[in-house]
């Protein structure tokens, strides 16, 4: 790109201005540094565009610039959130929680100021915590909003801001919007920022009571099914945190249940830098080869593992009696096991009502199947756990009479087996998981053959997800384009040598989801094609859903690879 002296001035002018307005000694530096320097190509990349609060909230890569996250930035959309929370209800109230990553702690600190600097009563919690006890403490405290710090999966360099609802969903219309527009429209001289000990003082700050944590592990508790078989069992876990907020939570909710949890020393404690992984998310193998590691040495009966924000969990099972070798499920695989398993307990202990099940849009089918077939309603919702939760909400509000909530799931590691909690929850979804694994030990029967007659009584089914990035303004450009692409095809036309045999664009009209930058593709052939970009990340995600034909299950499980290289290749 050319730097003229006119794009050159303005990117001095927003760098000048931002170096004016940044708190934090660490990003205002590097745009000095960067300025010193000449590094046009660098401060044009900062300073391009701001990073914007969307309707997730906000996630960016951590640095100096309007385009990155850093402490500025968190006060800017705070100042939004405020303005928003002020005008929306009388006395409002966050709470707030951060992760392990860098700066967190900072970024938190720096929210709660402005909140509270704007006459919000603010309360902090003193160390980490994750998603899942953030949201109940939203429900718990009864406060108007919460905020999470954390970037959850992603690599090292990016943090992020999420922003809750009273109802301890992440925000959804009118709320985002209306949270959106204040803090994308905030200006430095905007900001309202008082010292932290003078806003302790005032009572207007204060930190989260222990009573929050205590009430959060006593409903996981009570939401047990079978207490009594893992208090007979004599199970082995092994598991990680991946240096995240997990560790805490999910070793106090084991060993007050009396089970053996070893965990992964060196990826035990928060480390923002994740370096022991090159991405610490469970969907990872390598992420999860430490504690499968450690699952060997122990002979453990179940391996489990948390991203940083403890949101999305990973699960591991033995695939032979001597443990010697551990499989790792997929998200598509676990929620298939869970939905089997809360069904079918559910159903001995005779609970009266119906079982309602939501799940995202690009999860398998095959909890649908499961759900459906043992008198359950099963709920497609657009991807995001938020959506989840609005079922939830009309459940209580009375839209499905006789229906109670049994579980939410996302193929994308995200589960919920409790109502209390509005997002996913990795915390109770691994005690869950724990007590799906003793009650069919207690059986006779280990998780891999529950799996395969599950496949027997249903069909086989597998998946296929990918993705492509694109990063910066060009890419922006070209995710667009690749999208309006997708939308124009139509029935009868081909797509990786397979006949079309029907495209939904949830942009259209009377599809029965709020309206999302999606398309479905279903093929002639039965399979299904999910393509949608990331609303977090500048990435295009496939989704391609694949069950068996008349080969069978091992001819599909022989061609899967080939399958997907066909569609790598062509997308």
């Amino acid at each position: 790109m050319e730097f003229t002296d006119r794009i050159k001035a303005d990117v001095l002018a927003a760098a000048r201005e931002y170096i004016a307005s940044e708190t934090n000694d660490v990003f205002r530096l590097e745009v000095e540094n960067a300025i010193e320097l000449g590094d046009w190509e660098g401060l044009y990349d900062r300073f391009y565009t701001s990073l914007a609060f969307g309707t997730a909230g906000m996630r960016g890569v951590i640095g100096g610039g309007t385009n990155r996250i850093n402490t500025y930035m968190v006060r800017k959309v705070t100042q939004g959130l405020s303005d928003y929370l002020n005008t929306a209800v009388k006395e409002p109230s966050c709470v707030i929680a951060y992760d392990s990553r860098e700066f967190s702690q900072d970024f938190a600190h720096s929210a709660a100021r402005v909140l509270a600097s704007n006459g919000v009563r603010v309360y902090l919690y003193d160390s980490l915590r994750p998603v899942p006890m953030l949201s109940f403490a939203v429900r718990h405290l009864k406060t108007t909003a919460g905020i999470v710090i954390t970037a959850s999966h992603n690599p090292s360099k990016y943090n992020g801001y999420k922003v809750y609802w009273s109802d301890g969903g992440q925000v959804t219309p009118p709320h985002d919007i209306g949270i959106a527009e204040r803090a994308n429209s905030v200006k430095a001289a905007d900001i309202k920022d008082m010292d932290e000990e003078e806003l302790r003082r005032s009572g207007v700050l204060t930190s989260v009571p222990e009573e929050v944590d205590e009430a959060y592990y006593a409903m996981v508790t009570a939401s047990l099914r079978r207490p009594e078989l893992i208090s007979k069992s004599t199970v082995k876990v092994a598991y990680t945190p991946l240096h995240g907020s997990g560790n805490v939570p999910v070793n106090h909710m084991l060993s007050a249940l009396g089970i053996e949890c070893h965990t992964v020393k060196e990826q035990q404690e928060p480390d923002g830098k994740f370096p022991t992984v090159k991405l610490p998310n469970p969907e990872s193998a390598e992420a999860m080869e430490k504690v499968i590691a450690l699952g060997k040495e122990i002979k453990a009966d179940i391996v489990l593992g948390t991203d940083p924000d403890a949101d999305r969990l990973g699960i591991a099972i033995p695939t032979d009696p001597s443990k010697s070798g551990y499989l790792l499920l997929t998200g598509n695989q676990i929620a298939t096991l869970l939905v089997d398993y809360l069904l079918t307990t559910t159903r001995e202990m005779g609970r009266e009502g119906t079982p309602f099940v939501a799940k995202s849009l690009v999860t398998t089918d095959l909890v649908r199947k499961i759900t459906e077939k043992n008198g359950g309603i099963c709920k497609d919702v657009l991807t995001g756990f938020k959506y989840i939760a609005e079922e939830i909400e009309k459940i209580a509000d009375g839209v499905y009479p006789g229906a109670y909530f049994l579980f939410g799931c996302e193929e994308s590691y995200g589960f919920l087996t409790v109502p209390s909690v509005h997002d996913k929850d990795a915390v109770s979804s691994a005690v869950a998981a724990v007590e799906m694994m003793c009650y069919y030990a207690s059986k006779g029967i280990t998780l891999q053959q529950r799996l395969d007659a599950i496949y027997a009584s249903y069909g086989y089914s597998t998946e296929v997800v990918f993705s492509n990035e694109y990063d910066g303004a060009e890419g922006k450009e070209k995710m667009k384009s690749i999208m309006a692409g997708m939308r124009a095809l139509r029935k009868g036309d081909t797509l990786v040598s397979r006949e079309i045999a029907s495209v939904e664009d949830l942009l259209g009209e009377n599809t029965g989801f709020p309206r999302a930058d999606v398309v479905i593709i279903r093929f002639t052939s039965g399979e299904k094609l999910v393509i949608r970009p990331s609303g977090t990340e500048p990435k295009i995600k496939y989704y391609l859903f694949l069950t068996e034909g008349e080969g069978g299950r091992k001819a599909l499980e022989e061609s899967v690879g080939e399958i997907k290289a066909q569609f790598m290749a062509a997308l």
